[in-house]
């Protein structure tokens, strides 16, 4: 968006022309309008531009579209490898459920050897007894002794195949989980290309920036179009400022936000007249513009102002107005 400066083709009047008569009016200048020249977004032909020179437009209204067919079928093509990354991945279930079950079944028989140590024990301590009371051989005792050791031997080589057990399984666990995250590390920058594919998809929609007016129209529809090419030009034309120029004399009779009276052509009719508002003076004074022609004039120094008038549809780009303050 830029602002685009209609040049000046007339001066402020100075209150004692030289040819010693009285002026009318203080300042003159010519309206300008804030004006934005729309370029495409796209590559592609523009399949649709429904618009005009003169047509009123309002800010975001989308008024063409470019072909991106050739965007779509990309953007189907990465969401096709997204989709395919599920079958890339593997999962853990069935190794790990046999493993579990190799768990399970270790805890049931660790279970019956522990049944199984508490009955001898307690065979244990009645033949102790009876050793004791010398009604049964020693060596039934010693045999059953025997058969204790070996049982408890028995349950800790069963709890520690239990605690492999377990570590096998959370070694699967982990290694499936390291190779499926090596896969799903693919899916972030094809989500992203997705994304992307989004943002330009979008741009090939042309979409007013700006309420305003058609000027110009710098394509048509069925052509080929660029990146950053001019499509058309539109412009607020609901208020216009008039860019004048004051003399130091003047500028201590003029403020910012002060109402003045804008007086436009009006042909046979004379001049018409506009309420307007002082919008901006400048802060650095300059030469006369070259369109004065005398060099009394052009050695003159002025400040340039903007005077915001109310366009009731009479007023046009380029049009001169006077002002009187």
């Amino acid at each position: 968006m830029k602002r685009y400066f209609i040049q000046l083709g007339a001066m402020a009047v100075l209150l004692s022309a030289c040819n010693g008569n009285d002026q009318e009016f203080d300042a003159s200048g010519v309206f300008e309008a804030t004006e934005v020249i729309v370029s495409s977004e796209a590559n592609g032909k523009i399949v649709a531009f429904e618009l005009e020179e003169g047509m009123s437009l309002a800010a975001g209204q989308t008024v063409g579209m470019i072909d991106c067919e050739n965007l779509s079928l990309q953007k189907a093509q990465v969401a096709a490898s997204v989709e395919a990354l599920a079958a890339k991945q593997n999962s853990a279930g069935p190794q790990v459920q046999v493993l579990k079950e190799q768990h399970n079944s270790q805890r049931k028989q660790l279970a019956v050897q522990k049944e199984q140590l508490a009955v001898l024990l307690k065979e244990q301590g009645r033949l102790q007894r009876l050793v004791n009371a010398e009604a049964v051989p020693q060596k039934q005792l010693d045999d059953i002794t025997g058969n204790v050791d070996v049982l408890k031997k028995q349950i800790e080589a069963a709890e520690s195949q239990l605690n492999v057990t377990l570590q096998q399984i959370k070694s699967a666990e982990q290694q499936i989980a390291i190779g499926n995250r090596a896969v799903l590390s693919e899916r972030k920058p094809l989500e992203e290309r997705i994304a992307q594919m989004d943002n330009m998809i979008g741009k090939c929609q042309i979409v007013n920036p700006v309420a305003g007016t058609v000027l110009l129209k710098y394509a048509e529809q069925n052509e080929i179009t660029g990146q950053g090419k001019a499509l058309y030009k539109v412009a607020d034309m609901r208020e216009l400022k008039l860019r004048a120029y004051i003399t130091n004399s003047q500028l201590a009779s003029m403020k910012v936000g002060q109402e003045v009276k804008v007086f436009v052509d009006n042909g046979e009719e004379g001049y018409k007249e506009l309420p307007g508002k002082v919008e901006w003076i400048s802060d650095k004074a300059e030469f006369t513009p070259k369109t004065i022609q005398t060099k009394d004039e052009r050695a003159n120094l002025v400040y340039a102002t903007k005077i915001s008038v109310r366009n009731d549809g009479f007023l046009k780009i380029g049009m001169y107005g006077e002002v009187k303050l």
